[in-house]
């Protein structure tokens, strides 16, 4: 007689074929392939005696290095700070009912996104030769209350952090309208019943959903901005990292350590980053992340189960589900 075997349904199959999974073997060869290509790599970045990992180690942690690496957050953080608060504004204004709202927003994003941003840096750190007073008065006349050299109030680091701040902004206002749009307009017309204001609608309701949208490429674009300090020398700003370790590798005739340091320092921002990214992503995902539902993974006894009744016969996931938000 032949030998029965039960599956999980509890179903007897008489002469049942035990399959055995199909063996693949590309990629366990490509897996080999790049794994000695990364073993090669590592082989040579160590050996490598131009490399002068002595000179890399005792230069990591320098005074002028460890400044540069502070000036480079402070451009970071404070760029995309303004950048967010403004493309924020700039994208509600490219929704506006108002032609000239939204015609002052499409020339904004218009003309920063068209020109480099070296180019805009250039102009920053001539602006107080383009306008040599700032003042206050009535407007097309000569009447001024108050004024300022601009020297003074547009240093080389406020240019730096004001150029890439508008550059950036942008950029992230064609990201925070594609948030925004992604929302279902019957989220804003419930609100609405609700008598609920435009501020209010955008701010608890439109806002916590669209972040879930925004949060990745602006983590994107955070990243591009730390590297993107680097070319604040059109400024000039000599104070952040790429011109510090460059500074140094000028003095010692040895670029490549230095370029190295500048490296591993960009490379451990960037990772921290990453993980604050993850986290934020994360945390306004709440409610559309996909889960297990039914009696997948519970233990025994199962409610409205049976004996002869398969046990664990749900396993789906709830792909697209939103808790909601209170207002």
């Amino acid at each position: 007689m032949a030998k029965k075997n039960i599956d999980g349904e509890g179903l007897n199959i008489p002469n049942r074929i035990n399959a055995l999974p199909v063996r693949r073997k590309g990629p366990v060869v490509a897996a080999v392939i790049v794994a000695l290509l990364a073993a090669m790599l590592i082989q040579g970045l160590i050996t490598n005696e131009r490399l002068d990992w002595p000179t890399v180690w005792k230069y990591l942690f320098n005074e002028n290095v460890l400044r540069g690496v502070r000036y480079t957050l402070e451009l970071t953080v404070l760029s995309m700070v303004v950048a967010i608060i403004l493309s924020l504004i700039l994208a509600v204004m490219r929704k506006s009912i108002n032609p000239v709202l939204r015609g002052v927003s499409w020339f904004f994003i218009w003309f920063f996104r068209g020109t480099p941003v070296y180019t805009q840096l250039v102009f920053w750190g001539l602006f107080s030769v383009l306008v040599p007073k700032i003042s206050l008065g009535i407007p097309f006349t000569d009447v001024s209350f108050w004024s300022i050299d601009s020297s003074v109030v547009v240093t080389a680091f406020n240019a730096a952090w004001i150029g890439l701040a508008l550059n950036e902004a942008a950029y992230l206002a064609e990201i925070m309208r594609a948030g925004l749009e992604a929302v279902d307009n019957g989220q804003t017309e419930a609100a609405e019943a609700l008598g609920m204001s435009r501020t209010l609608i955008m701010r608890r309701i439109i806002l916590p959903q669209a972040m879930r949208i925004i949060i990745p490429p602006t983590g994107n674009e955070t990243i591009g901005m730390l590297k993107s300090t680097s070319l604040v020398i059109a400024v000039p700003f000599t104070l952040e990292l790429q011109y510090a370790t460059n500074a140094i590798a000028n003095r010692l005739y040895k670029p490549i350590p230095l370029l190295i340091v500048a490296c591993i320092w960009y490379l451990f921002i960037t990772s921290v980053m990453m993980v604050i990214q993850a986290g934020l992503e994360r945390h306004f995902g709440k409610g559309f992340d996909a889960r297990p539902i039914g009696t997948k993974g519970k233990q025994p006894p199962y409610p409205g189960k049976t004996d002869g009744e398969p046990q664990d016969d749900v396993s789906k996931l709830n792909e697209a589900t939103f808790a909601g938000l209170n207002a």
